[in-house]
């Protein structure tokens, strides 16, 4: 489930560091420029939803998350999940278990962080289209349909929705090929405001009682 939710993320938060095989200049550019914006921000704090739906549409679960970047460092909480990560040492926290899992933050693995897509690590080969733009409230949004070309991704399509005056991302829905869909709207963005360090390490003391298991 995390995975997915990394997967999701990367998307909404910070898409089109460099996507090959472009098949729309319109598209691209507007991916380009959403990502020279999200490149200016020294941080980023922002809230989300979750929506999971199976292949007829029917909601399965609405959840909401929050999201601090910083650098190479980021804090998750999301379902009774947290994760912090300082840019070494990930933690990942669950509630229901009062249990963290510890594990080192190998940049050559293929574990997937909000700012992976910045080093053409992640999903970079797409082919993609502008589909148009709607009115959602004051926002005027552009939407940007793309789709993997390796076939053996678990996704076949991703919808993107930019807010067209911000240059951010709106929205980003992830078609998984068994049929789920899971769509991530983001609710408050602000950036660029000082935040501590210490936001982006567990610390066990505000948690009673809470077992580790370090796997470093």
């Amino acid at each position: 489930m995390m995975k997915k939710i990394y997967i999701a993320l990367i998307f909404l938060f910070s898409a089109a560091a460099s996507f090959a095989q472009p098949s729309d200049a319109a598209a691209k550019a507007i991916l380009d420029a959403v990502s020279a914006k999200f490149k200016t921000f020294t941080t980023v704090k922002a809230t989300f939803t979750y929506k999971v739906e199976n292949a007829s549409g029917k909601v399965l679960s609405t959840k909401s998350g929050t999201l601090t970047m910083k650098g190479t460092k980021y804090r998750l909480s999301f379902g009774g999940q947290e994760v912090f990560c300082n840019g070494v040492t990930v933690w990942s926290y669950d509630k229901g278990a009062n249990e963290v899992t510890i594990s080192k933050l190998d940049a050559s693995s293929g574990m997937i962080t909000p700012q992976k897509l910045f080093t053409n690590f992640y999903d970079k080969d797409f082919r993609y289209v502008l589909n148009g733009e709607k009115k959602i409230g004051n926002k005027t949004i552009q939407e940007i349909e793309m789709t993997p070309l390796d076939k053996s991704k678990p996704f076949h399509k991703v919808y993107l929705q930019v807010d067209k005056a911000a240059k951010t991302i709106y929205s980003t829905k992830v078609l998984e090929n068994a049929g789920n869909r899971y769509t991530y709207t983001v609710g408050t963005m602000t950036t660029n405001q000082a935040v501590n360090d210490s936001e982006f390490v567990f610390d066990k003391k505000k948690y009673p009682g809470v077992e580790e298991v370090d796997l470093r």
